[in-house]
């Protein structure tokens, strides 16, 4: 006899998880995160309490997932560049961080966490560690497995890594915590990942 959950209540649990995720992104922008109950996650995604409880039993741990599955979304199912050659793997992931970086909830999540980051500097902490931080060192490990192939030449990775997603998400991303209306167009945004790829070509390329 098999104590494994069924298909069926496999997809009912990630349904609800989906639920209550988007419920207490949309609560915590609203009603800022020490207003924000549990109680009220469960009712916006029409769980029970029991249900919110058993998969997120702190509202920490609740916004800890939050920032895992914003910075992870699609990236367990894609295809990592291979080394060999770096115009075409540095262009891979600049692309697939605009995609991160333009996605519905990513400015929704760093607004929450600048909102409320003098009163609960955690919710930095989990959005540096748990999601920037792994983001930053799949990019770091690429550019190192590119050194050893001797296609570029990096003194420090960390700062290579730096340079590159900055010179994306600087264009992209930031001017939208001010100007929320931002919103570059495809070509544009093709653009500024083509001229980053170029400029560490340039700056770190062998051949």
């Amino acid at each position: 006899m098999t104590t494994e959950p069924s298909a069926y209540h496999q997809r009912v649990a990630r349904q609800k998880r989906k639920a209550i995720l988007e419920a207490a992104t949309r609560l915590f922008l609203d009603s800022g995160y020490a207003r924000t109950s549990l109680a009220k996650v469960a009712e916006a995604a029409e769980v029970s309490k029991a249900t919110l409880f058993k998969q997120f039993p702190t509202k920490a741990a609740l916004f800890d997932a939050i920032v895992t599955a914003s910075w992870r979304t699609g990236e367990e199912d894609v295809v990592r560049p291979s080394a060999g050659d770096p115009g075409t793997g540095l262009a891979l992931i600049g692309r697939r961080y605009v995609a991160l970086l333009t996605s519905p909830g990513m400015a929704d999540l760093f607004r929450i966490v600048i909102a409320e980051m003098p009163r609960f500097p955690e919710l930095a902490e989990a959005q540096f560690n748990q999601g920037k931080m792994p983001y930053f060192d799949s990019v770091r490990r690429y550019l190192e497995a590119e050194c050893a192939a001797g296609t570029i030449a990096v003194d420090d990775l960390d700062l290579a890594a730096t340079q590159f997603l900055g010179m994306i998400s600087n264009y992209v991303f930031w001017p939208r915590m001010l100007l929320p209306h931002w919103a570059p167009d495809e070509a544009s945004m093709e653009r500024v990942v083509d001229e980053a790829v170029r400029m560490m070509r340039a700056g770190y390329g062998t051949g």
